[in-house]
């Protein structure tokens, strides 16, 4: 999509999320997304999955658009919606993370690692216990997921 399709896309698809949630034009904007839009497209399909129940199908598509992503630009979108993430209902941050886990390489792990030190330090401590918490739940629990995500804080400055 051109620049200027995106922006009327992002408003568009956010808008479709308030108050009178529209499942069918949700899903109608998420399966335009065909993967080469860079992490701008995947923070914005993140921060859309912000009601609690599917509607139907809705956040299916929109999880189908976010593995359509290369896992770098999977993983560089998801640690710039850390906030939108970590404001999400908890099965949907759950899904969004184990997505991470099954389609990342090792080197775009250690990305997601690099990532997360850089971000605001209490955004950053949310997020792990976010991680540790879906650990011990479903969405990280697994063989294929666990640890994959666990990281270590920086060093307190001297």
């Amino acid at each position: 999509m051109p620049i200027a399709e995106l922006v009327a896309w992002r408003r568009e698809l956010l808008s479709v999320c308030d108050a009178d949630f529209d499942a069918e034009r949700y899903m109608e904007l998420a399966d335009l997304v065909d993967g080469d839009e860079g992490p701008a497209v995947v923070h914005t399909l993140i921060a859309s999955l912000r009601a609690e129940d599917d509607h139907g199908g809705a956040h299916e598509a929109a999880y189908s658009a976010l593995a359509r992503f290369p896992p770098g630009d999977l993983v560089s979108g998801t640690i710039t919606a850390a906030a939108d993430l970590l404001a999400l209902p908890r099965d949907n941050s759950g899904q969004v993370l184990q997505l991470i886990t099954l389609v990342a390489a090792a080197q775009d792990l250690e990305d997601f690692h690099r990532g997360v030190r850089l971000l605001d330090p209490d955004l950053r401590h949310r997020l792990g216990d976010l991680v540790r918490d879906h650990e011990q739940d479903e969405w990280l629990a697994g063989e294929r997921s666990l640890g994959k995500l666990r990281f270590v804080p920086p060093e307190p400055s001297a």
